[in-house]
């Protein structure tokens, strides 16, 4: 048996993104628990569905079915309509270490809803990865947006 050893350096992604959202914060936190949940979708539109369970360590996972999936993250912090934390392995198969917030703040003068996204992870991340996360979390934050301004309009919300 011979043993290989390969040193990796170890790798950082920091990303902050705000958006505003027309509606009113209790809608847009239900449109991101939508759009991290079952209405999920990859840049291109293709459907990403995954199961958020809304509570202190409630999991954040991918069912492929028959017992299979991709466990993403668990509930850190959540205390709605302004906060979600996560965390775990999210789309990493490769030990890293992730965390992730969206923060919502309702601004009384447009009755809309501020979102503060952060995210930070370390571990041996590929340049790829690195150099690509950023714009899956935008397409993500961006369909937040249209799932509120649709939910909105539904119920026809001020």
């Amino acid at each position: 048996m011979s043993m290989t050893s390969v040193e990796q350096e170890i790798q950082v992604i920091s990303i902050t993104r705000e958006i505003e959202i027309a509606a009113p914060i209790e809608i847009a936190f239900e449109a991101m628990l939508e759009e991290i949940g079952p209405g999920g979708e990859m840049p291109g539109g293709k459907p990403f569905p995954m199961v958020v369970e809304p509570w202190p360590g409630g999991r954040w996972y991918r069912d492929l079915g028959d017992n299979a999936g991709h466990l993403w993250g668990h509930v850190q912090v959540i205390k709605p309509p302004t906060l979600l934390e996560l965390y775990g392995p999210m789309f990493m198969s490769f030990p890293g270490v992730n965390h992730i917030q969206y923060r919502l703040t309702a601004d009384a003068d447009s009755g809309g809803t501020r979102l503060k996204f952060t995210h930070k992870a370390m571990g041996p991340i590929p340049d790829e990865i690195r150099e690509g996360v950023g714009h899956g979390w935008d397409y993500g934050l961006n369909r937040i947006a249209g799932i509120a301004a649709r939910l909105k309009a539904e119920r026809g919300a001020k």
